[in-house]
């Protein structure tokens, strides 16, 4: 196998890696998040969610985008920061509440946000980001999960299915949104190196490495999240007593898991071409189907009358 192929095979184990840590991580999220009362939604059951939820996005991705036009990139920064800060000391926070240590829970969780943070300030490489990404992809993946069941999960996911196309293929304003990101200390995504010695600072904050060449893979945070949703939200409403599971992990829970997967897999296909490629068409598609399937092997249909 040649050099360029044992680089591009570890690029793509590091994509599963990654979509299985935040996935496995946002599973293990469930009881903390529960137990600090982290719902983002008082129905979990409403189909009005899974449309407040893109309500939601379409304005944080306008403002963005306002912003990005301003050329007014330490306010995006700052906005950015408090975001992933306000996910980060959740997480930290809820972890620690489960030890019952009380208000050290809130001190552990400010403290690690303000650090996280500082990191991507100061010293924003690849690896920073993506420790950080699954830190704040999980947090938002259990947060959410458990907060919608399956029925708006689907919905959800299926909206931003056709959402994600327009905006990469017609509108185009989510390359717009990315390349603006891209620029930042603090960028919502993860990176991949794709070649030998790839640094994100020395790029100039780029995916293109020092000699112009494609440096990295990067792929948005919602590439990672939105499976992972449907993964919490099947292990909470599809699993219990007579579900087979997988090291606790319940079967259609781990077919989402696998499916996006897959789909990850399939999606670096066109984005070798190096054109900017619609993500959640092909990864929520895969992990939609993956459920499914595992649904049909394990009888598990209680959820639809949930």
């Amino acid at each position: 196998m040649s050099e360029y192929n044992l680089r591009s095979a570890a690029s793509y184990v590091g994509l599963i890696l990654m979509m299985a840590a935040t996935s496995i991580l946002a599973v293990l999220l469930i009881g903390p998040v529960k137990a600090a009362g982290l719902g983002a939604f008082e129905d979990p059951g409403s189909i009005l969610n899974a449309f407040l939820f893109i309500f939601a996005m379409l304005v944080v991705t306008a403002i963005l985008l306002i912003l990005i036009k301003w050329k007014a990139q330490q306010v995006i920064s700052i906005i950015i920061g408090f975001s992933l800060a306000a996910v980060i000391y959740y997480v930290v926070m809820a972890l620690f509440q489960q030890l019952g240590i009380g208000l050290w829970a809130d001190v552990i969780g400010v403290i690690c946000a303000i650090v996280i943070i500082a990191l991507l300030w100061f010293y924003p490489e690849w690896y920073v980001i993506n420790a950080a990404g699954i830190i704040v992809a999980s947090g938002c993946a259990a947060i959410f999960g458990v907060s919608l069941s399956l029925i708006p999960v689907l919905i959800l996911l299926v909206l931003l299915m056709i959402y994600d196309y327009i905006a990469v293929k017609r509108s185009k304003h989510m390359l717009t949104l990315a390349d603006g990101v891209l620029r930042q200390k603090m960028p919502i995504m993860f990176l991949v190196p794709k070649t030998k010695g790839y640094s994100y600072r020395k790029s100039g904050f780029s995916i293109r490495d020092e000699k112009g060449e494609r440096g990295a893979y990067m792929i948005g945070m919602g590439d990672m999240i939105m499976p992972a949703i449907l993964v919490v939200s099947a292990q909470v409403f599809a699993g219990g007593v007579g579900v087979l599971s997988i090291f606790g992990l319940y079967l259609p829970a781990f077919g989402a898991l696998i499916g996006g997967i897959i789909g990850l897999l399939i999606l670096m296909v066109p984005v070798n071409t190096g054109k900017p490629q619609p993500g959640l068409p092909l990864i929520n598609g895969c992990a939609i189907l993956g459920f499914f399937i595992f649904c049909l092997i394990t009888g598990s249909w209680n959820w639809l009358i949930l």
